[in-house]
């Protein structure tokens, strides 16, 4: 059986950073890998070049049963941290929308970038290793692998959550919390698009392929960014980013012309330009074919002087204050993260170390704490795999 002062099963953000740290420390380090390579959401994410970190990290960006667990690993190693690393590396990037970068070239150079540092840090990574069982005896930890047995002074589980299952998404890591008597949050899919029930989805699914800005709103929660309609139901950012607020059967607002009162505007057009045609007012603000649809369903037609205030109302009411309940979600398969997992109630937010099992560490997307879509998780997974690797 061969020993490790570390092991850390998951090769992901999470715990190619922790290994990075556990290595510089001295400490004789392993990752276990169940797929054939390391990063491979860090590989397909950002259409292929890694929204690798945001600008504007902060606590209000994250969601969890503790919002402030995530506060201390987040100052000790901060976005400008990791652009530090990744500028070591004369790796490329830039500022897309909304304090989001990405890479200039590939995220296979995030990947690189993290083999690289592993290996000058000693770091072993063992891939296509399915860890069976894991048993603590005394001080020790005792990993059961399809690569041989380890034994391990530190276990670092970073095995992610239930997103992206063909990735190879498992609940092995709640599986391993719920062993040892940890409480797991009932994880769910986050970032993810909505379905919508039958009889709206035969109205809206020949917008597919429409986009526009919205702010979307659940509450007190409002994201304005890009809003897709699919043939499944809708999707975008803004949609994606509010998914991880919604409870089931729970109504939505969505505003689809955020920028423009539509009540008070068109009852100024209608002044100016009462022989305007509806149609061409609307496909002004929104897109035209996202206002002949508006004006099929409701009925509305013709000319500007011809529209009563009812009908100004209806088309206030469908583009500003549109209300919608979703069927549910596209689930896990779709979901960019999950929402849930090991409760850090029972982490240490300053080692990672869970508080009932002395050695036993939980970092990333396993513990129930999920960030915005733009970068946001994967700078969690840089700042908790920094501070757990300094005690591991």
């Amino acid at each position: 059986m061969q020993f490790y002062d570390t092991i850390i099963i998951g090769g992901g953000a999470a715990g190619l950073m922790c290994a990075i740290e556990s290595g510089k420390r001295g400490r004789k380090t392993l990752i276990l890998e169940g797929s054939k390579n390391v990063g491979e959401k860090i590989r397909i994410s950002g259409g292929g070049r890694c929204n690798f970190t945001n600008l504007n990290i902060n606590r209000d960006n994250f969601l969890s049963q503790n919002p402030y667990f995530a506060i201390s690993a987040l100052s000790r190693f901060t976005q400008q941290d990791f652009i530090k690393l990744v500028e070591k590396h004369n790796i490329k990037y830039h500022e897309k929308t909304l304090g989001q970068l990405f890479c200039d070239i590939s995220s296979k150079e995030i990947i690189n970038m993290l083999l690289t540092e592993c290996a000058e840090n000693d770091v072993k990574i063992i891939l296509n290793n399915k860890v069976k069982t894991i048993a603590k005896e005394n001080d020790n930890f005792n990993v059961s692998s399809s690569n041989g047995n380890f034994k391990c002074d530190s276990l670092v589980i970073a095995t992610g959550g239930l997103s992206i299952p063909k990735m190879g998404a498992t609940d092995f890591g709640y599986k391993i919390a719920k062993q040892f008597g940890l409480k797991i949050i009932n994880p769910e899919a986050a970032l993810v698009p909505f379905t919508l029930a039958a009889e709206i989805l035969e109205e809206t699914k020949k917008l597919a392929g429409v986009s526009v800005i919205s702010d979307v709103k659940i509450g007190n929660k409002i994201f304005r960014e890009g809003l897709l309609f699919t043939h499944k139901g809708l999707s975008g950012p803004a949609i994606l980013q509010i998914s991880s607020y919604w409870q089931k059967n729970q109504e939505i607002t969505i505003n689809l012309a955020p920028k423009a009162d539509i009540l008070t505007l068109i009852e100024a057009k209608k002044q100016e330009n009462p022989q305007q045609d509806i149609n061409n007012l609307l496909a002004t603000i929104i897109p035209k074919s996202l206002a002949s649809y508006i004006l099929e369903k409701n009925n509305i037609r013709g000319k500007l002087i011809n529209l009563s205030k009812k009908k100004i109302q209806i088309l206030s009411n469908n583009i500003n204050y549109w209300k919608i309940i979703p069927s549910g979600t596209e689930g896990f398969a779709k979901a960019e993260v999950t929402i849930g997992g090991v409760d850090s109630n029972e982490i240490s937010s300053k080692t990672f170390e869970a508080k009932k099992v002395k050695n036993l560490y939980f970092i990333g997307e396993v513990l129930d704490v999920t960030g915005h879509l733009g970068g946001y998780n994967f700078q969690w997974a840089w700042s908790c795999g920094f501070a757990a690797g300094q005690f591991v």
